[in-house]
């Protein structure tokens, strides 16, 4: 029996070892966590319980015998964040980058099953290149897997994802279709395909930060929520976000006590100017109307002509839709519905109440002449900042 013990032993130091330590190392030169590591600092000291930690391929093409390692790339289970259950997996890019294969896919479908069966919130944490090539279509078919749960889990558990390293392919599909999505700047990327592939098609080269990294999906495309300097930042986020959402849709989102203080709230006498031509920051009148100190900007660098957040209320959770304008006088285009049409749906699933502040001119329109011009729907609205941010679009 104790040889047994023993060498049980052995197999968990040995896959608390992932690829390595030479590559445990070579991780964290790159300014990078461990997938343990980031477990640890995410969820509550000692409340981790990991399910499928002796697991390997099963694959024997291409070498692949010969090279197996305890967990298959990918670490799962569940825990507690903040004493609430959570189900989480962290991929391993010390092993074979963090491909996923059909063991290392399965084992994330049964952390997300289990999310779903017992109503609570699953986190990924993201590291992997993508589908592990060596098996095929069979590692091909574990994302259909977990696509098929990510839209399962839709509007019933909140879905959160972390991308902590360069993810390509099916590795960013997954994330791009859950509630929130975390990027660390430098260190983290999200594209289909990488730089190189891109050159290769046609002929442009283009940076991995320039194609995929944290400001350009947080700036430009929208993909990504919130843009984090470092990794400890970024799971700091996830811990903040969950405190503001249910565990499910069936449950009502958590409060924080509440003293009641001086409520006359006189600051928002003078922030709206009496010019009605004159711009204005919206945070500060959504600052002076919540909980102090308890609005968290979502989506804080996309399409900032709305503002969008969750925040407390006497210590209760809401949402914050609110036109911006300071930035192109708040007027909506496209991207600005879009966004506070995703937070709301969201809000909604999951029985956050919606505090809506409006200050909006019209719509923003594109219209066709003599070339593009943009114009606003009601022209008297122009604010001289708005209108030079208009001409520079032009």
């Amino acid at each position: 029996m104790n040889s047994k013990l023993n060498i049980l032993e052995q197999k968990k130091a040995e896959a608390l070892l992932g690829g390595g330590q030479k590559r445990i190392d070579a991780q964290h030169k790159k300014g990078k966590l461990t997938a343990r590591e980031r477990i640890h600092f995410l969820l509550d000291e000692g409340s981790f319980e990991e399910i499928g930690m002796l697991v390997t391929h099963r694959s024997n093409d291409f070498g692949l015998e010969k090279e197996k390692y305890l967990g298959d790339g990918v670490v799962t289970g569940y825990g507690t964040v903040n004493g609430r259950l959570t189900y989480v997996f962290s991929q391993d890019f010390t092993v074979f980058g963090g491909s996923l294969s059909e063991t290392h896919a399965e084992k994330i479908c049964k952390i997300m099953d289990l999310a779903m069966q017992n109503g609570a919130p699953v986190i990924g944490l993201n590291d992997s290149g993508g589908a592990r090539i060596q098996e095929g279509v069979v590692s091909l078919g574990g994302y259909a897997d977990i696509f098929y749960r990510n839209v399962r889990s839709s509007g019933v558990i909140p879905q959160l994802s972390g991308i902590m390293g360069p993810c390509a392919g099916g590795a960013v599909y997954s994330p791009a279709i859950t509630d929130f999505i975390l990027m660390v700047e430098s260190t983290s990327y999200m594209f289909v395909t990488g730089p190189n592939v891109v050159k290769t098609v046609t002929h442009e080269e283009v940076t991995s930060e320039e194609l995929g990294g944290a400001m350009t999906h947080a700036s430009k495309s929208g993909v990504t929520h919130f843009a984090c300097a470092n990794e400890i930042e970024a799971i700091n986020h996830i811990k903040q976000l969950l405190s503001y959402m249910p565990q499910n849709c069936e449950e009502d989102a958590p409060s924080v006590p509440y003293e009641m203080g001086n409520e006359t709230r006189t600051v928002l006498n003078s922030i709206i100017p009496d010019n009605a031509n004159q711009p204005y920051d919206m945070r500060e009148v959504i600052e002076g109307v919540i909980d102090e100190n308890s609005f968290l900007e979502v989506h804080k660098h996309f399409a900032e002509n709305i503002v969008v957040g969750f925040a407390r209320l006497a210590g209760k959770s809401i949402g914050i839709v609110a036109n911006q304008p300071a930035v192109l006088a708040g007027v909506l285009d496209i991207h600005s519905t879009t966004k506070a049409a995703r937070f709301v749906r969201f809000c909604d699933s999951f029985n956050i109440p919606l505090l809506v502040f409006e200050d909006v001119p019209g719509f923003y329109q594109v219209q066709i002449k003599s070339g593009m011009r943009l114009s606003l729907t009601a022209q008297n609205y122009y604010t001289p900042s708005a209108k030079q941010q208009f001409q520079e679009l032009q």
